[in-house]
């Protein structure tokens, strides 16, 4: 008998239509792989050095005020710009390129260089979900801004050129790809069944308990039974919003939880600050109607077997189809037996 436990076997994603290998023989058990010391170092609370540090100088003659909570502030290497001029060409189909107009932002979570997600209090990170919802709207309502990306960049791993807790947002002219690809799933969905596709999944996955970590009265964080990356996680809400700036004043404190709870459990997973990519995929802001997007976060954290082990998407998963060893359900049974109390702390 076919055993998803036992046989290498192949998973449909229905947000991005793609399927991915799952070789679950080429590791009888849940986890393998040396388990790094923990790794207790604290950062200070202010970096003289750290250009995103209350009242510290930027580039040139910018200067931070001395904020107490959250900051916003115009990339100052910004990846989009406003104003440059319009232009296309096409050569034979082949060679094609249009201009891409678009504003980049940086949101410091907290004054206190030290701290992540995983170590501020819900309160805290409940200011940064409300201003969340604000830079979403605001740029949303910009006339050639028609999508609006939300995302954290967690650890030198991922790239992030500084340690101060920060995200970006970057407003875009065009819809991005991996965006418009699940839109399209989701419409499709839609379209067929008469319902939502995220509604649909979250439903089943309550029904079978096997991949959820997490959950709260308004949001649940799962392994996703696609899953590419060992840890990877979504949180979906139970309730269809197509965007954070339609929460309710009690899904705003519950999101804000649930970002506590799992990143607190990734940081505990190999005692250490925990690498990942996190996003939104939410509903453009181009003026249409998507009844079929659902509102949902996206954790790709590349850490495979330790602190310093990571999954690297090489070979076959770079010529073919991803490919994972650990299961999503054996990854979600670890993240789920993991304390809530960071491991700094006890």
């Amino acid at each position: 008998m076919f055993d998803l436990k036992e046989h290498p076997h192949r998973r449909f994603n229905p947000l991005t239509r793609e399927w991915l290998i799952v070789s679950p023989h080429r590791t009888k058990r849940p986890w393998q792989g040396q388990i790094e010391n923990a790794n207790r170092t604290v950062a200070p609370s202010y970096d003289a050095d750290c250009y995103l540090c209350p009242g510290n100088k930027r580039v040139g003659d910018e200067r931070n005020p001395d904020y107490t909570d959250v900051f916003v502030f115009e990339n100052d290497f910004a990846a989009l710009q406003p104003e440059i001029p319009g232009g296309d060409f096409n050569e034979n189909d082949l060679l094609i390129v249009r201009s891409e107009r678009g504003i980049c932002r940086v949101l410091c979570f907290s004054s206190n260089h030290g701290l992540t997600l995983s170590q501020m209090n819900s309160g805290d990170i409940k200011k940064v979900v409300d201003e969340w919802a604000k830079q979403y709207s605001e740029l949303g309502k910009v006339e050639f801004i028609n999508h609006v990306q939300i995302f954290e960049n967690r650890g030198e791993m991922m790239g992030s050129s500084n340690p101060h807790p920060h995200g970006q947002i970057w407003a875009s002219e065009s819809v991005p790809n991996e965006t418009a690809k699940e839109l399209t799933s989701q419409a499709a969905y839609f379209e067929k069944n008469g319902s939502c596709l995220l509604c649909d999944y979250l439903k089943l996955e309550k029904e079978k308990r096997a991949r959820i970590v997490v959950e709260n009265e308004f949001f649940a964080a799962i392994v996703p039974f696609w899953a590419v990356y060992p840890f990877e996680v979504m949180i979906v809400g139970k309730n269809h919003r197509g965007a954070i700036d339609e929460f309710s004043e009690d899904e705003k404190p519950a999101f804000a939880e649930l970002l506590k709870r799992i990143t607190t459990r990734y940081d505990n997973l190999f005692l250490t600050s925990f690498p990942y990519s996190m996003g939104f995929h939410q509903k453009p802001t181009d003026g249409k109607d998507y009844p079929s997007a659902h509102f949902h976060a996206h954790f790709y954290p590349p850490l495979l077997r330790s602190a310093t082990i990571k999954k690297f998407l090489v070979g076959f998963e770079l010529l073919g189809s991803p490919q994972r060893d650990i299961t999503p359900e054996a990854a979600a049974e670890r993240l789920r037996n993991l304390s809530e109390i960071h491991y700094l702390e006890s």
